[in-house]
């Protein structure tokens, strides 16, 4: 019995530690249990959160983008003091191009999208003229919608036409960027003409390329001018047989109706650097293709080649250029049974100019020399000018020197309106300019009147060259100018 005793005892021993096992493992159980149960939890929020980490990155990049957006807007407004899609009033200027050629409308219409900006701008000028008598003895177009014959011209008129203006840019963030530019004329006479029509492209302050219809650099600027300058085709029926020829260095400026130009400028601290191509019916620079009494023909499209170099540290500014016209045999006529060639054309010009204006509105003087000569066939010409203008008045004078070589006497023209007697020599020609602004008319800032008057002489060293009846010119102007 006692052995049978110990036996249980011992089984009893024995069983009390698998009894503590199952026990400890009945207690850990659940606690295994729940920690699997919360890393499941845990991995399923770490997910979730990664989720939103991603969607949270996203909407970050998102709004980076919507940022970069919103900042080249700001620097574009910034840029153009501007807000989008409306009227606003900037100052006048000539990106990349330091020239004065011809003034600009102050107000505009701008829009602002991603693909650039769009401007919307408009240009009248009407005038009323009176004349001492009637015709002109010069070459040079001094009324709109004549249809381009300077001598035909009343003691009174009124003239003038107007312009709408549609300015397309694109600058990118790194300087570059493209554009065009494109300004219908609608003239007094109900015909309608075009300045400019033009394409662009380049870099900020350094290149640009332009192609089309347009005026390269002014190298005998007339500044404060209601006779001389106008709009239209400037390199076209620039010389007419039997009148005085001011040369301006604007056969080769471009704005052709016969033809179109390429340009490459360039912009390097105070240098600018300026080559123009105008390829054109090089008869159209001639009244009706009449040169010396000889009736021109064309053969083929000239070619006139028009470097530039202007420097301009302060307000002190000089500018250098040549034009030439480079194709042999272009146009001509047939003298004594033979072809002559008559398109030989090179010229020089130099232009110095001072202007203080723009830094003391009510003190600041403008002034400005400018001179051109050409050497032609049977025929040189200089011209000097200059003037100097002052709180809105201005006073300017050009001299011009003709000497003609030779000449179609088969061809004299009996043309009463004629000044000059078709025959070789040597022509003096004087013209006496003066204008001044009315500003504020109104009190509107972008209506003015200017008020000019003029005076023209032609003399000859012989005196059977001229109609001494009919040798000068004097009248007044009346020019309103409207921007908006």
């Amino acid at each position: 019995m006692m052995f049978i005793g110990l036996i249980q005892i011992g089984i009893n021993m024995k069983m009390l530690p698998l009894s503590a096992i199952a026990a400890a493992f009945v207690i850990l159980f659940p606690l295994v249990g729940d920690a699997q149960t919360d890393l499941s939890r845990i991995e399923a929020r770490l997910e979730a959160l990664e989720k939103r980490a991603e969607l949270a990155e996203r909407r970050a990049e998102a709004a980076e983008q919507k940022a970069e957006k919103l900042e080249r807007v700001m620097n574009m407004h910034e840029t153009t003091k501007q807000p989008i899609s409306t009227v606003v009033k900037e100052p006048i200027s000539n990106t990349n191009v330091p020239r004065e050629s011809e003034e600009k409308p102050t107000s505009g219409i701008q829009y602002h999208n991603d693909y650039g900006e769009l401007k919307l701008y408009g240009d009248v000028e009407f005038n009323m003229d009176g004349a001492s008598r009637q015709g002109q003895i010069t070459s040079v177009r001094t009324a709109l919608g004549k249809n381009n014959q300077p001598n035909k011209s009343d003691n009174w008129d009124i003239n003038g036409r107007i312009l709408i203006g549609v300015d397309g840019n694109h600058l990118k963030d790194n300087g570059n960027y493209a554009g065009f530019s494109v300004q219908p004329l609608a003239d007094m006479t109900g015909k309608m003409n075009l300045d400019d029509a033009a394409f662009y492209f380049g870099q900020k302050d350094r290149w640009q390329v332009k192609l089309g219809r347009y005026e390269a650099y002014d190298m005998f600027p007339l500044g404060q001018d209601t006779f001389v300058q106008y709009s239209g085709n400037t390199a076209n029926d620039l010389y007419s047989d039997g009148f005085g020829y001011i040369y301006m260095m604007k056969e080769g400026r471009g704005r052709s109706g016969d033809g179109g130009s390429v340009q490459l400028s360039h912009s390097l601290d105070d240098w600018y650097f300026e080559i123009n191509a105008l390829v054109e019916d090089g008869t159209a620079l001639f009244d009706d293709s009449n040169y010396h009494g000889y009736q021109l023909d064309n053969k083929k499209n000239v070619i006139y080649l028009r470097p530039v170099v202007a420097w301009q540290p302060n307000d002190f500014k000089v500018a250098i250029a040549m034009e030439s016209q480079v194709i042999n045999n272009a146009y001509g006529d047939n003298v004594d049974g033979h072809w002559k060639d008559m398109s030989k054309r090179n010229g020089y010009g130099m232009t110095l100019g001072w202007n203080s204006v723009e830094k003391y509105s009510d003190n600041g003087v403008q002034l400005t020399f400018s001179t051109a000569y050409l050497d032609a066939i049977a025929e040189t010409d200089l011209s000097l000018g200059g003037y100097a203008l002052w709180r809105r008045a201005q006073l300017g004078y050009i001299y011009a020197h003709n000497n003609i070589k030779d000449f179609n006497a088969v061809n004299i023209s009996t043309d009463p309106n004629s000044v000059l007697n078709n025959i070789p020599g040597k022509y003096d020609v004087h013209t006496l300019y003066a204008s001044y602004e009315l500003p504020q008319i109104l009190a509107i800032d972008n209506y003015k009147i200017y008020l000019g008057a003029y005076y023209s002489k032609i003399n000859a060293d012989n005196p059977n060259l001229i109609s001494h009846h009919d040798d000068e010119r004097y009248g007044v102007r009346a020019r309103f100018k409207y921007f908006f």
